[in-house]
Order: structure tokens, then C-alpha cells, then sequence
């Protein structure tokens, strides 16, 4: 292999503080995007859509958990899965790709402090999603079984992808959908709260007159202190 050239500590960080410079360029576009998604029109979901839970039957409003924000993504589990590693198949192992979101979602009580709730849908029975949580450690997801045409209506029956949606009053509305490459960057709570309809809500932050925003930091605490204060 052939290395980049070997410096000294100084023209190291004379290399570094150029690059820098577009890292920050990059950080800003990121930014710009964030708030573009602030500003996306909103479709009404007036269909309803039923799903079944470890407690039973739900509604897409009960997967909300009393929340204003809803981010669900189609993780493909169920016998019509087909993207597999070596040596997995259903009902032991779910989509690889899928299998390697889960693994990179950050623990939820951190998107439950900004009113907004992280849940996953697949057309595998709730019997099979426990058995593959428990193997797999990803018991802080709320996971779901698809019933109906929720998948094709929301653009993913064919492939993963996840799906933002916001509460005002009795109705639902989709604000967001992200898939393919864009998926890559889910599992962090800042992307998450980055593709939904009030983003990350703190002071400073470029969203529409009258959104909800508070001091940065002083919302900020550990998981278990979440869990302590409901």
C-alpha cells in the first residue's frame, strides 16, 4: 500500500487546519439541508394503518407513545427477506443491512427528551422480533409487525427506509422520508432529530417562527435520569 507522506507534528496540523476549513463548509451545507427539511410541505395521513405490538393491535397514532414526532424505519425481517451474510437466514437472522442499522441506534431517551419517538416495522410476527431483539441486544427498540399496506404506501415495500411523521392535535402528517445511502447516517440522535419536522429544537437552530426551541446543553442528560423523571 502506499502511504501519504510522513511530516512532522507541525505541517501535520498546518495539513489539518486546511482541511478543516471544507469540513466546516460541510458542516454548514449540513446544517442548511436540516433546516430545508423544516420547511418541506406536510401530507396529511387521513388512512388508517394497523400494526400488531408485543401488547397487540396498535394504531400508527399509538406507536407516537404520547409523543409529537414519530421516526419509523422498515427494517426488512420476515420470510421475504433475502439479503442475508454468510451462514444467516429468517427466522434467525434479519436483512444484514438492516441487522447493521439496528446495531448503531442510539439509546432512545435522548430522542424521547425532544417529544419524539424511534420505532421499527417489519412483516415478521412479534413472537420471531422478541427471539431476534433478545439475540441481538437491541431490547431499547420498539418493534413492530406490518399488517397491512403501510410499507407501500410509504415507499417501503421494495427497499429499506425511514419515514418521519409529527402529531398536530387528531392528525398525522408525513414530514420526511429518507432511504438507499441516506440511511447510512441513522443511528445517532442528532441525524435523527436533523430529518424531522422541529429538528434538533435548541436556541440558535434555523427553523420556522414559533418552533420549539430550548438552550443547548441544559436539555441534555444522562439516559438513565430520563428514565427517572417519568
Amino acid at each position: 500500500m502506499k502511504t501519504p507522506p510522513i511530516v512532522s507534528p507541525e505541517e501535520w496540523r498546518a495539513a489539518r487546519e486546511k482541511l478543516l476549513v471544507k469540513e466546516k463548509e460541510l458542516t454548514r451545507a449540513r446544517d442548511a439541508m436540516a433546516a430545508a427539511r423544516r420547511r418541506m410541505p406536510w401530507p396529511a395521513v387521513d388512512k388508517e394503518y394497523w400494526f400488531e405490538g408485543p401488547a397487540g393491535r396498535v394504531s400508527l397514532a399509538d406507536i407516537f407513545e404520547g409523543r409529537r414526532q414519530l421516526i419509523l424505519y422498515r427494517a426488512f425481517y420476515g420470510p421475504e427477506v433475502t439479503t442475508y451474510a454468510e451462514g444467516g437466514s429468517y427466522p434467525e437472522r434479519a436483512c444484514v443491512g438492516c441487522s447493521f442499522v439496528a446495531d448503531q441506534v442510539a439509546h432512545p431517551a435522548h430522542l424521547n427528551a425532544r417529544n419524539t419517538t424511534l420505532a421499527f416495522a417489519s412483516r415478521a410476527p412479534q413472537a420471531n422480533i422478541e427471539r431476534l431483539k433478545q439475540r441481538h441486544g437491541w431490547e431499547h427498540i420498539p418493534w413492530y409487525t406490518l399488517t397491512d399496506d403501510f410499507d407501500k404506501d410509504f415507499d417501503v415495500d421494495q427497499w429499506h427506509g425511514t419515514n418521519a411523521f409529527i402529531r398536530e392535535d387528531d392528525r398525522i402528517f408525513r414530514t420526511y422520508f429518507i432511504n438507499n445511502r441516506g440511511d447510512e447516517q441513522m443511528g445517532n440522535t442528532w441525524n435523527y432529530l436533523d430529518i424531522t419536522a422541529l429538528g434538533r429544537q435548541e436556541e440558535g437552530e434555523d427553523s420556522p417562527e414559533g418552533y420549539p426551541q430550548t438552550p443547548p446543553y441544559q436539555w441534555w442528560n444522562y439516559h438513565d435520569a430520563y428514565s427517572a423523571t417519568k
